[in-house]
């Protein structure tokens, strides 16, 4: 699969690939924006397998600052894929998840038909 945009639920979004160069930095974040600003994308879904490690690791800050950098520039975020074994040994990552995904700007959710219903909800 290669990085492509697509509408989901009537949303136009920016799909990452699985494999290819990690978002690991609030610059490689920002990257992201520049390829993306005029494309008049609302939603940026990345796996989890694109995300550094430390993305799941609070006190890094880096999962603060890559999607800070994101919803600054007006652009919606889900997190796509299991990111169970990282909630299991982190009680502020699972309260973190939980939050957001009260929201709308930024969700966690594990496959694309989750994705879909939520853009559905989101949309009535």
């Amino acid at each position: 699969m290669v990085d492509t945009i697509t509408e989901i639920s009537g949303v136009r979004t920016f799909r990452c690939a699985p494999e290819g160069p990690r978002i690991a930095t609030e610059a490689d974040a920002l990257d992201l924006v520049g390829r993306l600003y005029w494309d008049e994308v609302e939603l940026i879904v990345l796996p989890v397998e694109r995300l550094a490690p430390e993305f799941f690791e609070l006190s890094t800050g880096v999962a603060g600052a890559i999607t800070q950098k994101l919803l600054n520039y007006g652009f919606r975020l889900a997190i796509l894929g299991d990111i169970a074994p990282f909630t299991a040994g982190s009680a502020a990552l699972a309260a973190y998840v939980a939050e957001s995904n009260r929201g709308r700007q930024l969700w966690f959710v594990p496959d694309l038909d989750v994705l879909e219903t939520r853009l559905g909800r989101a949309a009535a």
